[in-house]
């Protein structure tokens, strides 16, 4: 027994780090990846705290929804950061390599940060139900309180989709093949290197990400249709705002579902589209997030210029 322990603590250590191959092997698109990503991820970078600076310094924006998409901005910048960086740095890269460790690291945050928008997603669905549905009582369901709990909730699920999917991923054991095909390192690709019959985990993985983001978004479409329904027997001049922010709720959640219900919903296969799509959730869903809801938003758009203006008088006194 202690001669089998030793062996698979071997095993165990024996991977040290993984190569990641990236999006491309040629050398002329690396460097144009290089200057696009990194454009994009700066602007990711402003684009979200410029909305968490807005909500936090104009008090007309101190209300549960901006609360709430000040938490989705926080999430949707620390999303495009745990891979984005690295993955930037790997384009001017010759070996593009991450430790176990850091591998680990990465598909914990991965899990915990998309975990954590998928319910505060739903958390905005139940703040913009309560609003239009039940508006007399919105200050009293929506207190601060409520929506502390709420914004804890989605990280306190985050965290346990996250534990749930790590505490095995870590005991399996990695002793040969370490190439992942991929920018970053994920549960799909990761677990197919594992030298053991790995069939019972990667259906617990679809379990665990499927059913929490099919539930999610099933919750959430049914919420957005109630909704649609409720507007439409509202007069045009208020149910025209409603819809309009209804509109930009529904995009943001198709635009992070989709890719999510695909990569993991399905059984787990060598497609490349995948890749495409982890593409797409962690860079471009963080950064068309803040671009929906600021261009669709005519408060988020006000504040913006009432700082701005600000900004100007001030220096001009001085």
């Amino acid at each position: 027994m202690s001669t089998d322990k030793q062996m698979e603590r071997r095993n165990h250590s024996m991977v040290s780090k993984f190569i990641l191959l990236g999006l491309t092997e040629s050398h002329e698109l690396q460097i144009f990846f290089f200057l696009f990503f990194s454009i994009i991820y700066i602007a990711i970078v402003l684009a979200n705290l410029t909305i968490i600076f807005v909500v936090k310094l104009d008090p007309q924006l101190h209300s549960p929804m901006y609360f709430l998409l000040a938490n989705l901005s926080f999430i949707d910048m620390s999303l495009a950061s745990f891979a984005t960086p690295k993955m930037i740095f790997d384009f001017l890269s010759e070996c593009k390599s991450i430790s176990y460790e850091g591998c680990m690291t990465q598909m914990f945050f991965l899990h915990l940060l998309g975990g954590s928008e998928m319910m505060l997603l739903v958390a905005m669905a139940i703040d913009r139900y309560v609003a239009i549905c039940k508006p007399l009582r919105y200050k009293t369901i929506m207190s601060h309180s409520a929506c502390i709990r709420l914004a804890l909730l989605s990280w306190t699920t985050g965290f346990m989709h996250t534990l749930s999917q790590m505490i095995f991923t870590v005991t399996l054991p990695f002793c040969g093949p370490n190439v992942v095909d991929s920018f970053f390192c994920d549960l799909p690709q990761v677990i197919k290197l594992a030298c053991t019959d790995t069939y019972i985990f990667e259906l617990l993985v679809i379990a665990d990400s499927g059913v929490l983001s099919l539930f999610c978004f099933n919750f959430l479409l049914i919420s957005y249709s109630i909704i649609l329904f409720k507007v439409q027997h509202r007069s045009s001049s208020g149910s025209s705002k409603a819809l309009s922010t209804l509109s930009a709720h529904i995009t943001v959640v198709v635009l992070f579902f989709g890719p999510c219900i695909f990569i993991y919903v399905q059984p787990f296969s060598s497609i490349s589209i995948d890749k495409i799509l982890s593409v797409f959730y962690t860079i471009f869903t963080p950064l068309l997030n803040p671009v929906i809801y600021t261009l669709r938003n005519k408060d988020m758009k006000k504040a913006i210029k009432k700082i701005k203006t600000k900004r100007v008088s001030s220096r001009s006194t001085f």
